[in-house]
């Protein structure tokens, strides 16, 4: 699993949206790693910003 779909993953199994810092640290990940993984899947459609820095599964 790379990246990504661990980011997605994290998102889609959360209730709320969560920052870049909580989703990194939930997945044992360096930030600027989810930061470059969630550009990606905004970029994609998979994700949405519904606040300023949080970020959810669509």
């Amino acid at each position: 699993m790379d990246i990504k779909d661990l980011v997605l993953n994290i998102l889609k199994e959360s209730d709320e949206p969560l920052r870049p810092g909580e989703i990194a640290e939930k997945a044992n990940l360096d930030r600027k790693e989810v930061d470059k993984a969630i550009k990606a899947l905004k970029k994609e459609e998979l994700i949405e910003s519904p606040k300023r820095c949080y970020y959810a599964a669509k």
